[in-house]
């Protein structure tokens, strides 16, 4: 039984508003007028002005009461928060010694691939038997969706058991063909840790671990998949490339070596997205696809890792792209303006010389013209 007190009618009406919005984030801090992003763009809402009093009243009844201490103690904490059927993710946080808040709307109209725009390799790798699936991106590029999907792609299909490790729970799945149990760290379980420890004696499927934070998260990951288990998780990290250098530094040099082989046998693919713009409405995801094929299996485990981009480049007969070539993809489409692809290309330069009718291979480093 919660003993929070109820809402306040003004943080109501902003939730209120952001959601008729379709704003994605709520921004709210003392002495400025809170805010929401809508379509990347940040607005402001017709709303008082918080004041520090007001938000820490706001605080007090949305923030779950075993947060309480860590915040008083550590300043932030991160938690999920349910009004009505609305979920949102949130971070609470000081700056200038004053309380602050960020909440994210979480969707839990549970979407598939297509209506995600997400490319069909995520679909096949969602499929898979074994082996990690990791997902990366910065924040607000929609990760927490896309695994999400993936999730509820076997959910729908298969009869597994999934166990969920998450800080925090953010979309709330129900049974169908498999069987599912989310853990929130916290509540369920004490720490990612503790949870990652025990996961195996729960007869799992599927494991989904919300973020790979650390030597220990990967390691557990790779250990079940190297029993025949499929592993899903996420990184904040730019690119795929970078998603492999960084599961690697989590380990200490001591260690690394065994880490990159067991990685290298273990892993079966990496996406990174970012979020466009679309000619049509809203956003739509770019997105960087890399599978473990043998010859990346083998520079992983040789630490050949300058090479993995010309693989990468090379790689559309095995389904891999890089972001240059789905922003490229999505130019032909007509769904994303050349501006937009030439914004948020890895290399702005060479994309603008490829509408230019110049292709210039990264990986070879060959011009040439098309006719």
């Amino acid at each position: 039984m919660s003993h929070q007190p109820p809402l306040d009618d003004t943080f109501r009406a902003i939730l209120r508003a952001a959601v008729q919005s379709e704003a994605s984030d709520i921004h709210l801090k003392p002495g400025s007028p809170p805010v929401v992003r809508i379509d990347g763009e940040l607005v402001p809402v017709e709303a008082p002005t918080p004041t520090d009093a007001w938000l820490r009243v706001v605080l007090r009844s949305i923030i779950p009461q075993h947060l309480t201490t860590q915040f008083e103690q550590a300043h932030e904490a991160d938690f999920a928060f349910t009004y009505q059927d609305l979920r949102f993710r949130v971070n609470i946080f000081q700056q200038r010694g004053h309380p602050t808040v960020a909440m994210r709307l979480v969707k839990q109209l549970m979407r598939n691939f297509d209506d995600l725009n997400l490319p069909p390799q995520i679909a096949d790798l969602a499929s898979k038997q074994r082996g990690i699936v990791i997902i990366g991106g910065a924040t607000g590029s929609g990760k927490s969706t896309t695994l999400a999907a993936m999730v509820e792609h076997v959910n729908t299909s298969v009869r597994k058991h999934i166990v969920t490790i998450e800080d925090p729970i953010e979309f709330l799945f129900t049974d169908k063909e498999s069987i599912i149990e989310q853990r929130e760290i916290g509540i369920d379980t004490a720490t990612y840790s503790s949870g990652l420890r025990h996961v195996l004696r729960q007869d799992p499927d599927v494991i989904v671990i919300g973020e790979m934070r650390d030597a220990e998260s990967a390691h557990a990951a790779m250990s079940a998949a190297n029993i025949g288990r499929l592993v899903f998780t996420t990184l904040h990290t730019a690119d795929t490339i970078q998603s492999v250098q960084r599961v690697l530094e989590f380990f200490p040099s001591s260690e690394r070596d065994f880490a990159r082989r067991l990685f290298a046998e273990t892993l079966t693919g990496v996406v990174c997205q970012r979020l466009v713009r679309s000619e049509q409405s809203g956003t739509i995801p770019a997105a960087e696809v890399l599978l473990n094929s043998p010859s990346i299996a083998r520079m992983i485990a040789e630490e050949h890792l300058d090479k993995i981009r010309g693989a990468l480049e090379l790689g559309g007969p095995d389904g891999m792209q890089t972001f240059d070539q789905h922003l490229n993809e999505l130019v032909r489409e007509g769904r994303i303006s050349r501006d937009e692809a030439i914004i948020n290309a890895a290399n702005p330069d060479l994309m603008r010389m490829a509408f230019q009718g110049v292709v210039v291979s990264e990986s070879q480093r060959i011009l040439q013209s098309r006719s």
